[in-house]
């Protein structure tokens, strides 16, 4: 066994995940497809402790809380389980994006712990199975494993996971207007949804149909389709998790300002279109030639950060830094260090982001 550090971006989905019909294995209720971020990434080193009794987490620098270093240990049990080995690691983990804001932050963890946990443990993983294995961690975490827009097929255990879509180039503005942690998670309030309402029968067959036709209009290139798709399925999600017993509302008045922002460029031209996962803070989908246009008209809406279509999950290179407060623990394999920089979300802080 050896030190390993991967890299790993946030996706942002156009048809949103929300819901499970099996939360052991983490099995959506219907398909999803997201776009993989070029920004917001998270580090992630995974370090053999042998003599370790427990794993152990530490996120941007501080060691984690109980519940993020259980959810990170029952997942590094599914690892374990495939190599046949009992090793406990440490995990050192940098974010970039805020966690538990709504931007993915979930996705990124664990797509970068599922990579470093991999080749730490030596397992020889095909990029499908490395997505079945990031599932597990957060379902959205599959999609963060491949590059550019991908699809996650709902399936079974073996037949769950992420693959490429051919689309046409996209850029996306996003609008931070909070950075702060939600008062719910979004595994608490998709458990919460699929409980208690009325329409969520109803959500996951329309889901399926406007994925079909996500399909069609990224294949034939078709951005306005694309557009209004995301902006109305993002509309739809976020109508379907107010109508939760109690009502849950994770978009802000200054969310709302933003949809309604884009519509009125739209009407006067400039085409752009608004998407939000289960958070505050709202994407405006855009092509690239009217990026810097549509980004101007929205100023003072919120902090801005223009993104595009990002890497899949990378290994990064041997003798990167270790992150700050960590220690290779004494007689471990590989490199003295590995980096940890800017961005990884405690693989677990935030479940289920769309």
């Amino acid at each position: 066994m050896r030190t390993t550090t991967a890299r790993a971006y946030p996706n942002i989905a156009l048809i949103k995940y929300w819901g499970k019909r099996d939360e052991a294995r983490i099995l959506p209720a219907a398909g999803s497809l997201s776009m993989t971020l070029d920004a917001f990434e998270t580090t992630t080193t995974v370090i053999p402790t042998p003599d370790g009794v427990a794993d152990t987490l530490e996120l941007d620098g501080q060691p984690a809380d109980e519940e993020a270093t259980r959810r990170i240990a029952a997942f590094l049990d599914h690892v374990r389980a495939l190599a046949g080995s009992e090793q406990k690691v440490m995990v050192a983990s940098r974010n970039s994006v805020p966690t538990g804001a709504g931007l993915a932050s979930s996705a990124s963890g664990f797509a970068a712990l599922a990579t470093a946990a991999a080749a730490a443990f030596e397992l020889d993983l095909d990029t499908r199975d490395l997505s079945r294995l990031a599932r597990l961690g957060s379902g959205s975490a599959c999609r963060s494993v491949l590059p550019g827009v991908s699809v996650w097929h709902a399936g079974d255990d073996e037949t769950s996971f992420a693959e490429p879509v051919s689309a046409p180039d996209m850029r996306m503005v996003v609008l931070t207007v909070d950075r702060g942690r939600k008062p719910i998670s979004s595994r608490s309030a998709m458990r919460l949804t699929a409980a208690t309402s009325p329409f969520y029968d109803a959500w996951v067959a329309s889901t399926e149909t406007s994925l079909s036709a996500m399909i069609d209009a990224c294949s034939e290139g078709d951005f306005t389709r694309i557009g209004e798709i995301t902006e109305s399925h993002a509309l739809r999600m976020h109508a379907l998790i107010q109508s939760t017993t109690p009502p849950i509302r994770f978009l802000r008045p200054q969310s709302v300002a933003i949809f309604d922002a884009v519509e009125k460029l739209r009407e006067n031209g400039l085409e752009a279109y608004s998407t939000a996962d289960a958070g505050p803070n709202v994407v405006v989908l855009v092509r690239p030639e009217n990026t810097e246009a549509v980004a101007r008209a929205l100023e003072g809406l919120g902090d801005i950060r223009i993104v595009g279509p990002g890497p899949g999950a990378q290994l990064l290179p041997e003798g990167s830094e270790v992150p700050s407060g960590a220690e290779v623990p004494e007689g471990s394999e590989g490199p003295e260090g590995a980096e940890i920089s800017e961005g990884t979300e405690a693989p677990g802080s935030k479940e289920g982001r769309q």
